[in-house]
Order: structure tokens, then C-alpha cells, then sequence
């Protein structure tokens, strides 16, 4: 460990390690300043990134949550102010953003940080601003001056880029910026950081690695079994090096007993009867009040406990708080207050009531609260501080918790190893398992972090020992090409600039790299085709026109065989359709060949004629097309009675003695004819081959035998040649396919010079000024003057079927707004269609379909209703919309339609619309917290 400001309080150095420190912090002015006024030791790791940075290296830090990547990303923050230029801290969330803010803020002063999210603007001139990455992404494409100066981004959760509906923002980022802008990249363990830095190589210049796998603070794993917690893991040194890991004896054996004596949770057994085995009872795992009160008993607070879902989080608070659960003394509930009011004195008095303040109050007053994205931004915000504090003990969470946010606790509690991914219900994955316990530890206060999964019937113990101690967990580009983005490369660089830009994408590199192993076994395989060639003697290329005819001749054959079999199969039909009762057949082969007598002519009129007969042995049923190879003639009739019960064997009897008296004899066995015999291609076919130069070879045989693998060969190196021109370049044939879908609906065209180059119209320089998912359609919209006749609140009603996405299916329509919306909605919803049969035809990804769900509480809330009004009249029409969610898609809102207002300008009317909508809409709870 170095520091620097620490060195009085360490063992006297040897002369060589004074003399060799000394020359280090010669060497490394800034680190050597910047370590000093840390109140602990850095890392090795750390010092290496800190090094890389100050000798003018961009870097990448891989390491465990919790382990102390940041001190990196600050250190280029103190580079900048040292040097004059700028720094950006980029983050994947607001709530991080926010939070790296304060922890700047505290460090260097607020006139030397600024802050710059979707609905947060503060002293976004200053020499240091965190920013939410799409919030860098619209600057690079948009030329801004606040670039000017910029020497240092800073990418925190730069993984993010693995997520499959945001992540192309990192490498638009990464792609875009200036050469001489140093990248930091802080990214989670993934077990491919050297791929990803050689890509940063590549395409930002030199840049270090730094992969750190070690956790500051080792994890124990337990289960919970009951009211057991067991240890996941048997032996005192699972945490060394290269330890063989063993799943606990005792565990193994507890869940075993436990899981037999109970049915799942959820199941009920046989009801009792007579003779069954007895019901066994259901398995009620311990309640959430039981877990947190163990864990308090035990030392093991403060506690995140996940659960994947936002009522079950509201839920687990509710129960505690109704137990007279108390986990904090009085002079932490004075602090508590205190806190409180300071961060939610902008809320409006009269939402508090519909906002749950009171009861929200009581539980955090108590220790316990609830953490997702459905919370109001202050309530999180506020919820993040006290567990920071150490004054909420237990918090409840989704996932959305593990995302960046510093909120370290000495124990993490899983209730369940499945989650709701917004299509399916799945497993967890190992990298999201160790996203989530790698919040357990916190450094310089836990000796020890721990990970507690609660198990139920049907959760292995060996699938928690496998999540808990796999280390793959690879970092998978999920860039793709879009709208906006399109319209923006042309705008800055061209079509033919941008189409190398995107080459050089992680996702490019990854295919391409994927390829190459293809690509060696294709070149393997020519030299296998070029030997199997040299061991035919003879003429090569005649032996293939040898094997082509005998293929000719096969597949000739079967098509006339199949022919054959249809025709035979039609006729065989008809004739069963010719027959009446009494009509004595010849069954030809099979277990009922012999003479028989037609009883019922077994005729439907929709399926083919199942006849009912009687043989001479006396046997009766249905016979079907099957049992005849050819049509079937009566060879004589006998007489029948006029009711014939089958089921009597004295009336079968009867039947079979009259057939074989009747004195009618079977027909003598015919040849089928084949019509292969008389066709003239496949004739022909078999004269050229009897012609062939190679058909009186003597090694013909041994010759067909190596055309075989030539050719078997051949057509699996021809499928691995069309796999690897399918992934290479895939991305820029993707952006030509956008291309051409944006010129068809002229937002490129051709430039007057007559150079093939795609040119930006005024349409198109529209779009590249529209950030959102469904970009195009918000552009066309504008362009059809869709939304003209519409005023502020109508405006921001329809705006937001563009950005609202329902969280899950709601039955019936949801409620429009009248007036002229109903007409802009159909018409917005008429232009999607028509879109989306361009994106199919051109072979792109389908814009989302509009929602509608959010139009009518948006509307009610920019005519000024109140908040308690809005929620209420929209539980009312069926959807759920907690006061969290009310103001996260009230600000997506906002966001789109201050780009609308930007793109038109106030003098265009619906522009001017957009500039009034969101004043309207930024009010209230909307407005708090957001400057």
C-alpha cells in the first residue's frame, strides 16, 4: 500500500525503498499530492491506475463493487483542475450522477462542479460537471461548446455498455470523442477486460489495464433454511487463492430433510383419500419481520434485502412497521427528521398525504425502508443518505439498487434466485448474483461482508454454490445503429466516414473476433477439398459431372415415385367409393389378406372411405386406402341381411361360411408397373450416365467415394463462408439499410454536386436534434404536421404515447382526452404503422408501437389538477402509476418536448405548444429536486 501523507505512521523504510519512493513521487507529482489528502491507503490497483493516468494513458479499472474504482476516476478530476482543462464524470443513472455531484461538491467546492442530467441543470460551465452519458452523447453530436478545453472522461459503469436498450450510448461516446480526451473506464469484473482494453487500444490510442479480482472485503455465503443460516461453503479458507470450493454437508443434508417433509411454496399436496398418501403441509419460509430480526440478533445489519418487485418491497416495509419493529433509539430519530426535512422541503404540502410522506416518515423514523424505481426522486434520494449514515438498517430493493449506487451494506439478503426481466420471468445470471452481493462489505467498517440466499423447495444448493463462484461473466457489445444516430454520423462525417466509424465498434470487434477461428477452419477445409481432389485418379471435374447425373437420376426417381404414390393413393379412393354392401374384395397382403365382404361402405364426406367388412376368418372392422396398393374392383356380390349386428359372432359367422361358399376365387397376383419405366427425362438420364467416360472406370466406386466427402465437405465450408459475411461488416450494412429506409422518407438526399454522397435535409437536420426511442416517428410526426391544431396540455398528452411504455399489459383502451387529440393520436399511430412496414421491408428493428397509457394523467396534470386528482382518476381507469412513476414520465416527457420546442423553435406553433406544455408540466412534484 502507498500513501505518501502516512509515511511517519509505517516501519522505517530500508534505504532502497526510501531512495525508490522517493524517486516514484518524483515521477508522479499529482499522485503523490492527491494521495496525501486521502484519509486511507491505495491499492495497488488503484496506484497502477493513477500512475497510468498521470503518464498520459487512458485507462480501464476492472474490479469488484465496492473495491475502490472511483478513487481513479476522481484522481483524473483532481488532473484537470491541476492542469486547467475539463472533466467529465459520466454515469449510467441520475441517482449516481446526483450522488457523485455531493461527494464533488463536498471535495472541491460547488463553483468547481456542475451537474447535467435529463431534467437536472446545474453550473453546467464548470471545470468539472457529472452528467448522465446520454447527456455527453447529445453534446458530442450536437458540436457543443462545452467541449472546448475537455481533457479527462471519466465512464463509470462503463459495462453499461452491455445493456441491451441504452448501452450503444457508451460507445457513441467512446467513438466520438476527441483524440486527445483521456477515457477512465470503470467498469465491474468482467472476464474479457483485456478484449475490451485491446478495443480501447484500437480505437482511443494507448490505454492501460487494470484488472483487480481481489475484494477488499472477503464475502461469506450462507443460506437461510427456516430459521437456520447455514453457511453456503464447508472449511475456514473458501476465500484463499485458488481454494477448492465444498458445499456445506450440514446444508446439503437440512435442505434435504426440510424439502421432503414439505410441498413448494405455492402447491398443495393429494387431498387425503382413501388409500393416497397424506397431504403434506406447505412450506412458509420465515417472514421478512423474522429475517430482519435474526439478522439483527446475529450482528448482521445494516441489510439490503432484494426482492424483485416493487409491490413485494412496499410490502416487506408495511409488515415490519405493522410489527412494532424498531431497529433505531431516539437520537437517530431526531437526525432522521432532520434529514428529512431538509430533503423533501420542496415537496408541496398538500401532495403529501397522496405521496405516502407520513407513512414513508414512520418506517425510515424506525430504520426500515423501501428502495425501486416507483419511489419519488426525493424519497429515494433521501433513503440513499440515511442507509449512507448508518440510519435505516434493513432496506428493501429491486435490482435497480445495484447499479452504481454507493450504498454498501454488511449483509445482502436474496429471496429468491428468479426474476422478472420485463418479458419473462428467469434466472439470475452469476454477473447479476455478484452484482448484487457485491454490495455486502463495506470497506474501513466491515471486517467481513455476507450474502444470504433464503431457501424454498425447489432451490438447489448446488445452483447457489454455481452462482456464487463462477468467474465468467463476459462484457457483450449491444450496439446497433439508429435513426438519430444515422442522421448524425452523415451530418458530421458522411456515409463513407461513418461506415469505417462503426467498424471500429466494440460490437464489430467482437463479431470479427468471433469469426477468426471460422475463418481458420475454412481455410483448413480448402486444404482437405484440394487433397480429397488429388486423390480421385482420373478426371476430376468429369468425376463431378459423373456424381451431378447420378444425383439427377435419384431425385428424379423420387419425384416420381411420389408421383406415382399421390395418382395410386387418388384412384385407390375412388374405387373404395364404388362400393356397396355385399361387394366381395380381394384384400391383397397384410394380416387380413384373403377374400372379404363390404358390410357398410364406410363413406364421409369429408374424409377418404373407411369400409367395413367381414373376411372369411371371420374377422370384422374398417379398412382404409393404406391396405391397398392399387384400386380395388368388386369381384362379386353376395346377399346381405338388411340389419347386420357385428358385434354378434353368430352373425359373423354367418358372414364369413356365405363368403366362402359364394364360389369366389382371388385373382391372381398382379405386377405393379412402375411409371418410372416410362418416363422419358429420367431415360434419357440413364443413357447419358451408362455413356459417361467415367461409368467403366474400375476405381469408380472408390472415386464416388471421395467425390462424396469432397462434396460433403464443400457445402459445410460454403455455410461457414455465408455465417462469416454475414457478421463481418454487419453493422454498416445495417446503418446502409437505415440509410436507404431515411432517403426514401427524404431525410437524406443526394448533394447537387452530383457525388453518390448522402446529404442531411432539412427534415433530417430536425432529426438529428430528436433523442428518443422512437426518434423517426417523432420526426414524422413534426414533418406531417400531425400535431398542429393541438394546444400545451393536448400536445403533451399525445407526446407521450412516443415515451410511455407500459410496465404491464392493462385490460380494455386507455382513456384519450377529447377535443383534437383523439384525431392527432390516430394519426400519429397511422404514421407508425406505415414506418413500421418500411422497417420490414428494408429488414430493420420495429419502432415500439405508442402507448397511450400515461396521455390522460399528463393531460389532466398540464390543465393544473392537482397530484391526488391525477393518480386518483387514473387508478380509476385501470392503471397502475405510483407518485414515482408519475414523475419519471412526466420528466421523459418534458425532456422530449424540450427538444421539440428546441428543433421548431417558439415561432412554429407546435413549437411554440411544446415551450408552453412544459411549463405547465414542470410544477409540483414534477419540479422538486430539478433545477
Amino acid at each position: 500500500m502507498w500513501n505518501p501523507g502516512e509515511v511517519a505512521s509505517s516501519p522505517s523504510p530500508s534505504p532502497a525503498e526510501a531512495y525508490a519512493a522517493s524517486l516514484r513521487r518524483g515521477k508522479y507529482p499529482q499522485l503523490t499530492r492527491f494521495a496525501a489528502e486521502a484519509s486511507f491507503e491505495f491499492d495497488d490497483f488503484q496506484i497502477r491506475g493513477c500512475e497510468a493516468l498521470e503518464g498520459g494513458h487512458g485507462v480501464l479499472v476492472c474490479a469488484p463493487t465496492g473495491a475502490g474504482k472511483t478513487v481513479v476516476g476522481e484522481f483524473a478530476v483532481h488532473l484537470a483542475l491541476a492542469e486547467g482543462r475539463k472533466c467529465f464524470y459520466t454515469t449510467p443513472i441520475k441517482a449516481l450522477s446526483n450522488q457523485k455531484y455531493a461527494d464533488l461538491v463536498a471535495r472541491y467546492g460547488p463553483d468547481a462542479v456542475g451537474l447535467l442530467t435529463g431534467d437536472t441543470s446545474i453550473n453546467g460551465n464548470a471545470q468539472v460537471v457529472v452528467m448522465t452519458t446520454e447527456v455527453l452523447r447529445n453534446m458530442l453530436y450536437a458540436g457543443s461548446s462545452t467541449i472546448t478545453d475537455l481533457g479527462y472522461v471519466v465512464m463509470d459503469e462503463v459495462h453499461y455498455l452491455a445493456d441491451r436498450f441504452r448501452g450503444a450510448v457508451w460507445e457513441e461516446v467512446i467513438l466520438h470523442l476527441p483524440e486527445h480526451v483521456r477515457v477512465v473506464g470503470l467498469s465491474a469484473t468482467v472476464s474479457n477486460a483485456e478484449e475490451f482494453g485491446e478495443w480501447l487500444v484500437e480505437v482511443r490510442g494507448d490505454t492501460t489495464v487494470v484488472v483487480d479480482e481481489h475484494r477488499p472485503v472477503p464475502l461469506w455465503q450462507h443460506m437461510l433454511v427456516g430459521n437456520r443460516l447455514l453457511d453456503l461453503f464447508a472449511g475456514e479458507d473458501t476465500h484463499a487463492p485458488g481454494a477448492e470450493l465444498r458445499i456445506n454437508p450440514t446444508l446439503l443434508r437440512r435442505t434435504e430433510e426440510v424439502g421432503r417433509l414439505h410441498a413448494p411454496a405455492g402447491l398443495r399436496g393429494p387431498r387425503g383419500r382413501r388409500g393416497a398418501p397424506p397431504r403434506m403441509p406447505r412450506y412458509r419460509p420465515p417472514s421478512r419481520v423474522d429475517v430482519v430480526e435474526q439478522l439483527d440478533r446475529a450482528g448482521l445489519l445494516p441489510a439490503i434485502v432484494f426482492i424483485f418487485s416493487r409491490a413485494g418491497c412496499d410490502a416487506a416495509v408495511g409488515q415490519c412497521v405493522r410489527s412494532g419493529l424498531r431497529l433505531n433509539g431516539p437520537g437517530e430519530v431526531e437526525e432522521i427528521r432532520r434529514i428529512i426535512e431538509e430533503r423533501t422541503s420542496d415537496l408541496p404540502e398538500g401532495d403529501l398525504g397522496v405521496l405516502g410522506y407520513w407513512e414513508w416518515r414512520e418506517a425510515l423514523e424506525r430504520g426500515i425502508a423501501g428502495h425501486h424505481a416507483g419511489l419519488l426522486p426525493a424519497f429515494k434520494e433521501t433513503v440513499e443518505e440515511l442507509f449512507v449514515r448508518g440510519l435505516v438498517k434493513v432496506v428493501f430493493a429491486t435490482e435497480t439498487l445495484a447499479l452504481g449506487i454507493n450504498m454498501p451494506a454488511r449483509t445482502v439478503v436474496l429471496e429468491r434466485l428468479v426474476k422478472y426481466n420485463g418479458e419473462a420471468h428467469v434466472d439470475l445470471t452469476p454477473g447479476e448474483y455478484t452484482q448484487l452481493t457485491g454490495r455486502a462489505g463495506r470497506r474501513g467498517i466491515d471486517v467481513e461482508g455476507h450474502a444470504v440466499v433464503a431457501w424454498q423447495p425447489g432451490v438447489d444448493p448446488k445452483q447457489v454454490a454455481g452462482l456464487a463462484s463462477t468467474r465468467t461473466y463476459p462484457l457483450r457489445s449491444s450496439f446497433r445503429p439508429g435513426y438519430n444516430m444515422a442522421v448524425n454520423l452523415v451530418a458530421q462525417v458522411g456515409a463513407a466516414e461513418a461506415r469505417e466509424l462503426l467498424e471500429q465498434s466494440f460490437a464489430q470487434f467482437q463479431a470479427d473476433r468471433s469469426v477468426v477461428g471460422t475463418a481458420r477452419r475454412i481455410e483448413r477445409n480448402k486444404e482437405a477439398l484440394k487433397g480429397y481432389a488429388a486423390a480421385i485418379t482420373g478426371d476430376f471435374e468429369e468425376m463431378l459431372e459423373y456424381v451431378e447425373l447420378r444425383a439427377k437420376i435419384s431425385t428424379r426417381e423420387k419425384a416420381l415415385s411420389r408421383q406415382n404414390t399421390a395418382v395410386r393413393r387418388a384412384g385407390t379412393a375412388e374405387s373404395l367409393e364404388k362400393l356397396r354392401k355385399g361387394d366381395v374384395i380381394a384384400v391383397p397382403a397384410g394380416r387380413r389378406a384373403g377374400l372379404a365382404v363390404v358390410v357398410d361402405p364406410g363413406l364421409d364426406p369429408i374424409r377418404e372411405p373407411r369400409p367395413v367388412v367381414v373376411t372369411e376368418d371371420r374377422w370384422s372392422g374398417p379398412l382404409s386406402v393404406a391396405d391397398f396398393p392399387a384400386p380395388v374392383e368388386a369381384l362379386g356380390r353376395i346377399k346381405l341381411p338388411k340389419h347386420i349386428e357385428l358385434r354378434s359372432p353368430k352373425t359373423r359367422r354367418d358372414i364369413a361360411s356365405t363368403l366362402r361358399n359364394a364360389g369366389i376365387s382371388l385373382p391372381g397376383r398382379q405386377k405393379r408397373r412402375s411409371g418410372a419405366n416410362e418416363d422419358g427425362e429420367l431415360a434419357a438420364l440413364r443413357r447419358a450416365l451408362r455413356a459417361h467416360p467415367c461409368h467403366g472406370l474400375a476405381e469408380r466406386e472408390a472415386n464416388l467415394r471421395w467425390v462424396e466427402r469432397y462434396q460433403r465437405l464443400a457445402a459445410e465450408t460454403q455455410q461457414l463462408e455465408r455465417k462469416v459475411a454475414a457478421t463481418t461488416h454487419s453493422l454498416a450494412r445495417a446503418f446502409d439499410r437505415i440509410l436507404a429506409l431515411l432517403g426514401e422518407r427524404g431525410y437524406l438526399g443526394p448533394e447537387s454536386a452530383g457525388d453518390g454522397e448522402d446529404r442531411v435535409t432539412e427534415h433530417g437536420r430536425r432529426l438529428t436534434r430528436l433523442y428518443s426511442e422512437s426518434d423517426l416517428l417523432a420526426a414524422e410526426c413534426i414533418r406531417h404536421g400531425v400535431w398542429r391544431k393541438l394546444g400545451p396540455a393536448e400536445l403533451a398528452a399525445v407526446v407521450s404515447t412516443l415515451v410511455f411504455e407500459a410496465r404491464r399489459d392493462t385490460a380494455g383502451e386507455p382513456r384519450l382526452p377529447g377535443g383534437a387529440v383523439p384525431e392527432a393520436w390516430q394519426e400519429t399511430v397511422k404514421l407508425w404503422v406505415d414506418l413500421t412496414e418500411d422497417e420490414r421491408r428494408h429488414r430493420l428493428d420495429r419502432t415500439r408501437e405508442p402507448d397511450a397509457g400515461f396521455a390522460w394523467p399528463v393531460y389532466r396534470w398540464a390543465r393544473g389538477e392537482s397530484l391526488e386528482k391525477v393518480l386518483t382518476a387514473a387508478e380509476a381507469n385501470g392503471q397502475e402509476l405510483s407518485a414515482g412513476d408519475f414523475v419519471r414520465w412526466s420528466r421523459q416527457v418534458i425532456d422530449l418536448l424540450d427538444q421539440i420546442r428546441d428543433v421548431l423553435g417558439k415561432a412554429d406553433p407546435v413549437g411554440a405548444a411544446a415551450a408552453d406544455a412544459v411549463k405547465a408540466l414542470r410544477r409540483g412534484v414534477v419540479a422538486a429536486g430539478a433545477a
